[in-house]
Parts: structure tokens; C-alpha cells; sequence
């Protein structure tokens, strides 16, 4: 479905869809017989004041669903008509969750509905929409009201949405994943075409289903008869395979479509360069319905046994359990070579090229599904909804491991990400804090993802961050145990009891502290019992086990089985001088690889503490942060509304600052604890300030656009008379010319510890909530923690925990009250930004610790106008 917003030019087409009504579709929709004409309806729905979207398949329009805006405030009355063709097809649902954006853009709180009570289809749409709902039953009508969602419905009407968006997904997918049949369309005859090379590999891995060449100007290719155009296979196609020049891929597609194909994989480069070409093609997908997979694709592959679709010229990809995407297809060749030396296989892969339609996040959907895929891979270059992504990769990694190698984070990887593909790359610290709330492990190269899913898939998962480190080589241990704190990892003291029977184990010349070094001359049988002995300790969560070869012996061959007696714990293994990263050691013979063998302990502990962090994050509760106490949403309303009065979207940055009077009282009205401040606008004036403050006073410059206050001598401090109250006015006034808006008269707050809390909106991601050390280290200590919001209340909580300045200074200040007030003040700043759309920028810096209070004493806020929530819609890229 192609869904927009209708007009007056949509009148005819509106009447004509009213007017081929059955008539028990008519009495359902106006509850009589003989309702107004068509004209009239239509001439209704395409008025200014009404919110109307239509549906439209192959140019027709099958359905309208609309509002009109009424007068004082009264909930408007939604209608929905579908042409019956389209019915009970997910049209009606589809339609409402554009009238729901809509009525969000609108400010509206909720609408109505009447529903003929027998009309049991349009009842259930209701019910199915994920919205809180009355319906009260009056005789043959239903009186329905649907409150929009607010920020406690919000994930359960994302969630419903996300539902209704997986199946649908799915079902299109199925075509490209699972075709019944294949066309591949300018396979040549010379072997380095890369459609023969396409047609041949889906011929070697036995494709379940028919498989049809298409050439003009040959009768046979590799051997299988050829037909001049799609238009002339005799059977049915699911799946179009285009390998022809640029210039004819439009026109290629527009057959397929015409043909009734179902999904196009796009191989020829060189498409999204071409704006005509480019054109050509969407505007065929569009019309048709069909799914498109590149331009500039390597290919598919399906190794399902009931499918072994094999449609690509690349090489790798044998049976197995993780699922692979990336728009690089050497990523998708690197990733599937390498899992195939280990022995885990690929369930799918997808290289989606230039990503025109389908992209990662259509597979993290097809995946949530897919028993047959364990663990999943991405490549991904930019985001198109970051907060669908999101909500997909969630869904998908609540079962299973997700692993996304970072693309663009330097300055020259952002230069190729941008000209690749022409997408531009996600800033890095947006990006990681989107993964982070997905639940998404991420990594910098392909080295380290093969090595994550190893221990993601082959171990089970680690309770906590807890690391007993086991050793035949002194050095080696040394090594692993500093490796493991780099990464974050805790190499934990050993019980006493856990030591005095590693004592009696090994020789006396054993250290039994953990690090545990067995000297080289223990036995392979002795090594094996001390790492099962450790897997045993309730101290310790996993146990890294570093082995080299002596003269003595050599206890690798044994550890893997020691390692299956683990109960439930992960057992990473290294071993110096290995030719490869990681490897997989089978516990027997006939067994699949059980535990991850990597040639470096840094490699290993960056694995393992990935495997720590999808443990905890799995075990974090999904809770969303609750409001803040004593906000006064009412007044923070007004405040940014008088504020925006006279701005439009093009005013200058600086004339979007808030007053500094402003921007207190807007923190006021969330219950943050200021410094109280009052704005002077002449010197007699700052003077009279002083006197009501009653102690030494701090100026500060009100001026547009000043960013450190400080450094550009805008902060006179410890001002204690009338008369250095009055001169410093006089010099901040000389100093900034006419850019002041006014002087602001705050009493001295006693120096303490410095905090920042900063948000930034970065659309379309959202705001960033961003945590760290404050005053003048703030540009000089790169020590801050973010997280996107919405925030959850764990998300909250790590704020304080992961900048390590401020979990340091935290844990130094003698009143235990004091984070509970720094987590206060954070959680009403998420609640400002998250309530006020229009908050582009605020910061509180400093927020100063003493004496066991926290106080805002600087606040500077930006405001800009708010751009819609696309989170709430369903949309294909083009």
C-alpha cells in the first residue's frame, strides 16, 4: 500500500470509491441504506479541515479513513472505508495508525468513533490497535473513544505497531527468503557474467523451486533454455534476479511488475548514481508492491533446507545458525567465510547494497521469527528510523544475541560512509547509545564479531562480571588479568576455601590467588581439575584459561573437556602462538565446538565482556522511567510557548536561546534545585539585587550564543559591595557591548565537586541525555556516559555509574544522599526533554555537590520548533 495524505485533486477518486460500496458495506459505514451521495462524502473528506489519508495499490484508491477538526476543543468522529477486495488485509489498521499521528501532530487527546455493533470487523480493528479504549454498548450502536497515547501507553502501542509491522514484513520478505520460483533476467553466455555466475550458484545448491533464465539474444545459457522477457515465462515468479546494465533496470522491473513479480534483487551497480534509472525502478516497486533488494547487491542466501537458495556471485555460506546483513557485500563475504571456518554456518545473508527498500532492520524482523537463526550480524552504515531500529533489534535480541560492526567512526570511515551508498554515517556517540538501549553488542571489526558470537553462541551466558583467570604460564596469566580490566572485567579474589583446595591440588610452588598460575609442570589431568574446581567457585562467574605447550606436557587438549562439567559458567580459552584469531575446540570427538579459542587474551576478554553485557542487559528491567514529583508540565508549557511566539523554523540559532530568566524558571517548573537568580538591566538595578541576596553575589553575562561564560570573562565572582556590584555591571556591559540581555545576580554558591547534565536533540534519533564531570573540566576530561531518550529507570541509574569521574566523585562525597539528589536532578532533566519536544539543547554546567546539596548554578537552553514523532508510523523508504 502506498498511503498520503488526500486533497481536493483526490475528490473523484474518493466518489468512486464510496460509490462502488456494496450495500452492506454502505449500511456498516452510514448506518442506513441509503446514504448521502459519493459527491457529497467525498466533498466532505477533502475539506482543509479535515485530517484525510488514502490507501492506494497498484494507482487505485482502496481506502480512506479521516477526521475533521472540530471547534472547541471536541474530540473529532474517525471513519474508515475499505474496498472490499482489501479487506480484513490489515488496510483499516494501517490507515488508523496515520489518523493516530495525525491526531498526535494535532495536539488532540483523543478522538470517537460510532461503530454499528454488528460490525464485529471494525470492532476488532479497534480493540487490535494497542490504544486505551471504551466502548459502551447502546442497543445497535457502539460508542468507541480512543485516547491517544501518552508517555505510560507509548511501548504498548509501539509494541502493537511493531506486530502489525513484523507480519506484514514477513509476508513480503517471503517472496525475496523463501521464493517459490526464480527468474534470473541478463544471465550471459560468457562464465564472467555476473547473472550466469547467479544463475549457476542457485542451480549448484539445488534451489527447491523452478528456476527460469531470461536473455534476448540467447537461446541457452549455461546449459538451461532462456526466454526473450519475464513477460513470457509460463509460470509464476516470486523472485526477479536483474543483472542488466543500469539504463534498463527500470524497465526490466516495470515488466516484472506487470508479470505479477513479487520481490526484485538488484545486482547491477550503478543504479542509485543514475537518477533516471533510480526513479524508473522505485516508481515500479511502488505501483507493483514489490520489494527490492540493492542496486549493488552481492545477493541472498537461504540455507534452509527446505529452500537452499543460493542468489548471489559471492562466495561462503554454508548451513548454520547466525544471520548475516550488511550493505558492503566484501563485509558479507568476510563475515560468512570466516563463520564457515567455524563451524556456525549462516541461516541467511543479505548484502542490501545501496538499500533503496529492504534493509538490516527488515531482517531483525525476519529473524525474530526464524527458529533457525541463533545470533545475528549487521553492517550498517546509517540509520532511516533509528527508533524503529530499536524497537526491532530489541524484539530480536531478547532471544538472541545481536552483533553490529560500527561503521564511519573516523573521520576518514565517515568520508566513505557518506559517498558509499549516499548515506550519511551516524554521529558515534548517537550511535552507540542507540545500541545500547537496543541491546546491541557492538564491535569494530569483523575479527572481533566472529569472535563475540563465539562465545556468544557456543557458551553459556556469565552471571556476572566475576573472572578467575587459570594458567600454566606466569605471563600469560599477568597478561589475561590486565586484559580483563581493561574491558571491564573483574579478575576477583579467590575464597579462602576455593584456595585451599586449589593448595592441596597443585605443587606448593603454585600461586592459588587469581590469578591461578599451575607452573608448567602440572599434569594435562591436574590443569583439567583445577579449571573444574574453579567453574565450581560461587565466587567466580567465568574462568579464562591460558595454555602454552612444554616440554612436560600440554594441557589444551583437555580443557574443552573440563569445560563441558562447567555448571552453567562460560570458559574462554587462549593459546599463544595460534595462526588464527579464534577457533572452535570440541569437547569430543564427534561433538560441535563448545569452547572459544582465541590466540589473545585482550581478544578474549573484549568477547567475553560482551557476553557480560547482553547478560546484564537482559536482566535490567525494561522499565520506563517514572515523572518526577512536583513537575509543573502546565507551566514548562507556557514558558516555551511564549518563548517560540515569533520564531519560525528559520530564525537564527542565537535567537532561539532562552533568556536566562527563562531557563530558570523552566527548571523550576520541573523542581530542579537552582541557585535563585534575577536578571538586571542597569547597574543600579544589579545593586538593589545584591541587597535582597544579602551576601557575596556571582554576574554573569546574559548574552546569545555565549557558550563558556568564564572563558570569554562573563562571570565576575565573590562580588561582596554595592559599589564592586555596580562596577562589574559596568564591565560586563563594556565588555559584550549591546549583545547582553541583562546581567544575572546570583548569590555565591561554597565551591564543591562540578557535574554536567546536558541534552542535545539529534533528529531523527531523539535526545541524548548525557552525563559527566562539570565547570572547567568538562572539555578537558572525555569522560561522559549518554543515553537516548526516553530513558528507562536503569537507564537513569548507569548515568552515575559510567562516566568514571563521577563514580569516583560520588563515591568520595561523605553524604550517602548525595547521588540520590545527582540522580534527582538527571531524572527531571530526561522528564523536561521528554515532555518539551521543542528543548533542541540544554545543559546544566555546573551542577555543584557540597555540603550534601546539589545546585544548579548555570543553565543555558535552546529551543527549536518540534519536528513530528515518526515513531508512530509504519512507512517503506520510498
Amino acid at each position: 500500500m502506498f498511503i498520503r495524505r488526500l486533497g481536493p485533486s483526490d475528490r473523484p477518486a474518493v466518489e468512486d470509491l464510496h460509490g462502488r460500496l456494496p450495500a452492506d458495506d454502505v449500511y456498516l459505514r452510514f448506518f442506513t441504506g441509503a446514504p448521502a451521495s459519493a459527491r457529497v462524502v467525498a466533498e466532505m473528506v477533502t475539506q482543509p479541515d479535515t485530517a484525510a489519508f488514502g490507501a492506494f495499490h497498484r494507482g487505485g484508491l482502496v481506502g480512506v479513513a479521516h477526521y475533521r477538526r472540530e471547534p472547541g476543543g471536541r474530540a473529532p468522529e474517525i471513519a474508515v472505508a475499505v474496498a472490499r477486495p482489501e479487506q480484513r488485509n490489515g488496510v483499516g489498521s494501517l490507515l488508523l495508525e496515520q489518523l493516530v499521528a495525525s491526531a498526535i501532530a494535532d495536539g488532540l487527546p483523543r478522538v470517537v468513533a460510532d461503530v454499528l455493533t454488528v460490525n464485529h470487523g471494525m470492532l476488532r480493528v479497534i480493540e487490535d490497535l494497542g490504544l486505551p479504549h471504551r466502548i459502551d454498548y447502546d442497543g445497535p450502536v457502539s460508542h468507541v473513544v480512543i485516547d491517544m497515547p501518552r508517555d505510560e501507553d507509548r511501548t504498548d502501542y509501539l509494541d502493537a505497531v511493531l506486530a502489525r509491522q513484523a507480519s506484514a514484513d514477513e509476508a513480503s520478505l517471503r517472496a525475496l527468503l523463501e521464493p517459490r520460483s526464480v527468474a534470473v533476467i541478463g544471465a550471459g553466455r560468457r562464465a564472467e557474467s555476473v547473472g550466469r555466475m547467479v544463475l549457476c550458484q542457485i542451480r549448484a545448491a539445488g534451489f527447491s523451486g523452478p528456476l527460469h533464465v531470461v536473455n534476448p539474444r540467447a537461446s541457452t545459457v549455461a546449459g538451461m533454455t532462456c526466454y526473450p522477457s519475464v513477460d513470457q515465462i509460463p509460470a509464476e515468479v516470486d523472485l526477479a534476479v536483474l543483472a542488466v546494465p543500469a539504463s534498463q533496470v527500470g524497465d526490466v522491473a516495470e515488466q516484472c511488475g506487470r508479470r505479477g513479480v513479487r520481490a526484485l534483487l538488484v545486482v547491477t551497480s550503478g543504479v542509485s548514481t543514475d537518477s533516471a534509472a533510480s526513479a524508473r525502478l522505485v516508481d515500479a516497486a511502488r505501483r507493483y508492491g514489490m520489494r527490492i533488494v540493492g542496486p549493488n547487491s552481492l545477493g541472498v542466501l537461504n540455507t534452509d533446507p527446505q529452500v537452499r537458495l543460493r542468489a548471489t556471485f559471492g562466495r561462503g555460506g554454508t548451513a548454520g545458525e547466525v544471520g548475516v546483513a550488511a550493505q558492503s557485500g566484501g563485509v558479507v563475504i568476510g563475515l560468512t567465510s570466516e563463520l564457515d571456518r567455524l563451524g556456525l554456518g549462516v541461516s541467511t545473508a543479505l548484502s542490501t547494497g545501496d538499500s533503496i527498500d529492504v534493509n538490516g532492520d527488515d531482517m531483525l524482523l525476519w529473524w525474530a521469527d526464524d527458529a533457525r537463526t541463533r545470533a545475528a550480524v549487521l553492517y550498517v552504515e546509517s540509520f532511516r528510523r533509528p527508533e524503529q531500529f530499536t524497537e526491532i533489534a530489541r524484539r530480536l535480541a531478547r532471544r538472541a544475541p545481536v552483533v553490529a560492526i560500527r561503521s564511519g567512526s573516523s573521520t576518514a570511515g565517515q568520508r566513505a560512509a557518506t559517498s558509499h551508498s549516499a548515506a550519511g554515517a551516524t554521529p558515534a556517540v548517537v550511535r552507540e547509545a542507540l545500541f545500547d538501549r537496543a541491546g546491541v553488542l557492538a564491535v569494530d571489526d569483523l575479527t572481533q564479531a566472529v569472535g563475540a558470537l563465539a562465545v556468544l553462541c557456543w557458551q553459556p551466558p556469565p552471571a556476572g562480571p566475576r573472572v578467575a583467570v587459570l594458567s600454566n604460564a606466569g605471563g600469560g596469566g599477568v597478561l589475561a588479568a590486565d586484559a580483563c580490566a581493561r574491558h571491564g572485567l573483574v579478575v576477583a579474589p579467590l575464597s579462602e576455601v576455593t584456595r585451599a583446595r586449589l593448595a592441596r591440588l597443585l605443587p606448593a610452588t603454585a600461586s592459588v590467588g587469581n590469578p591461578v598460575d599451575t607452573t608448567a609442570t602440572v599434569s594435562a589431568e591436574t590443569f583439567a581439575d583445577a579449571l573444574k574446581l574453579l567453574t565450581t567457585a560461587p565466587e567466580i562467574d567465568a574462568v579464562m584459561v591460558i595454555t602454552v605447550a612444554t616440554q612436560v606436557g600440554d594441557p589444551a587438549g583437555l580443557v574443552a573437556p573440563a569445560a563441558a562439567h562447567s555448571p552453567g559458567k562460560p570458559v574462554i580459552a587462549v593459546r599463544f602462538g595460534q595462526p588464527v584469531g579464534v577457533v572452535g575446540v570440541a569437547a569430543g570427538a564427534v561433538e560441535a565446538a563448545s569452547v572459544p579459542r582465541f590466540a589473545d587474551p585482550s581478544a578474549a576478554a573484549h568477547a567475553l565482556a560482551l557476553a557480560v553485557r547482553r547478560s546484564r542487559w537482559l536482566h535490567t528491567p525494561d522499565r520506563p522511567a517514572p515523572i518526577p514529583d512536583g513537575v509543573d508540565l502546565a507551566r514548562a508549557r507556557e514558558i516555551v510557548t511564549a518563548a517560540m511566539a515569533g520564531h519560525t523554523a528559520a530564525a537564527a540559532v542565537e535567537d532561539t536561546w532562552l533568556a536566562a530568566d527563562a531557563a530558570y524558571e523552566l527548571l523550576a517548573a520541573a523542581r530542579v534545585p537552582t541557585a535563585p537568580a534575577r536578571l538586571a538591566w542597569s547597574a543600579e538595578e544589579a545593586a538593589r539585587c545584591w541587597r535582597q541576596i544579602g551576601g557575596p553575589v556571582v554576574l554573569k553575562a546574559d548574552a546569545p550564543g555565549l557558550l563558556h561564560k568564564s572563558r570569554a570573562g562573563g562571570v565576575l565572582s565573590d562580588l561582596r559591595s554595592c559599589l564592586e556590584v555596580e562596577d562589574g555591571y559596568r564591565t560586563l556591559a563594556e565588555r559584550f557591548g549591546e549583545r547582553p540581555r541583562g546581567v544575572l545576580v546570583q548569590p555565591l554558591v561554597p565551591a564543591g565537586s562540578e557535574l554536567l547534565i546536558g541534552v542535545t536533540r539529534h533528529p531523527p534519533y531523539g535526545a541524548l541525555l548525557s552525563v559527566g564531570l562539570g565547570g572547567t573540566n568538562t572539555d578537558i576530561v572525555n569522560d561522559r556516559a549518554h543515553r537516548l531518550l526516553p530513558a528507562t529507570a536503569a537507564d537513569l541509574d548507569e548515568l552515575l555509574d559510567a562516566p568514571r569521574g563521577v563514580a569516583r566523585m560520588l563515591a568520595a562525597d561523605r553524604d550517602a544522599s548525595c547521588r540520590d539528589k545527582v540522580a534527582d536532578v538527571i531524572a527531571r532533566m530526561a522528564w523536561l526533554a521528554t515532555a518539551l519536544p521543542e528543548i533542541a539543547e540544554a545543559e546544566i554546567n555546573p551542577l555543584i555537590l557540597t555540603s550534601g546539596t546539589v545546585t544548579a548554578v548555570d543553565v543555558r537552553i535552546r529551543l527549536a520548533p518540534a519536528t513530528p514523532d515518526g515513531a508512530w508510523l509504519r512507512t517503506l523508504p520510498f
